[in-house]
């Protein structure tokens, strides 16, 4: 069991306020913007789940639609907000959500990959021609401080294909919050 710890403190870059009228032109004319952890962690209790990567299969088909299923059922109990971290850029992150129709959860972008690392989460990838991202984990964060974690098991830095999805699925969050679990 991962003992209660404190978010390492970074600064993401995240594009705001850019537009597109058309699904086949890129969104632009917006700005980017930092934001710190404290932006998205000081002050509530979340949700934070990171995973390999946006437009993945197992993230596109079953976790984020899953947490988009159940945010309004996860705030009902607590949550003031969802968030979804991966290493991709910004520019990926808000594309994503938007084809994904991504209302009741915020993506984080970690494009550098440094708050996963410091997360303790940062895996080689490069089997898939992804290089560097997140190994799937799952936590609970009050005011900046981890509350309940979840990760899958057997981190993969080896070069199979094991892309596990069984502890960090907003079920086990809801059974967490609701105390049955």
């Amino acid at each position: 069991m991962i003992k209660s710890f404190k978010i390492p403190k970074v600064i993401f870059r995240v594009r705001e306020g850019d537009t597109s009228n058309d699904e086949e032109i890129c969104a632009i004319g917006g700005k980017w913007t930092d934001k710190s952890s404290d932006d998205y962690f000081k002050g509530k209790r979340v949700i934070l789940f990171s995973l390999p990567g946006a437009f993945t299969p197992t993230c596109s088909s079953q976790q984020l639609p899953g947490f988009e299923k159940n945010a309004s059922k996860l705030k009902d109990l607590g949550i003031d907000d969802i968030y979804c971290c991966s290493v991709n850029d910004s520019y990926v992150m808000n594309a994503w959500a938007k084809k994904m129709n991504i209302s009741g959860i915020k993506v984080i972008p970690d494009g550098s990959g440094l708050f996963t690392k410091y997360m303790g989460m940062l895996i080689s990838k490069d089997h898939d021609g992804f290089g560097q991202r997140s190994w799937r984990y799952m936590a609970i964060i009050n005011d900046g401080i981890v509350e309940k974690w979840w990760q899958e098991p057997g981190i993969n830095n080896t070069g199979s294909d094991d892309d596990p999805y069984v502890e960090t699925t907003p079920e086990n969050a809801i059974n967490y919050l609701s105390g049955t679990k």
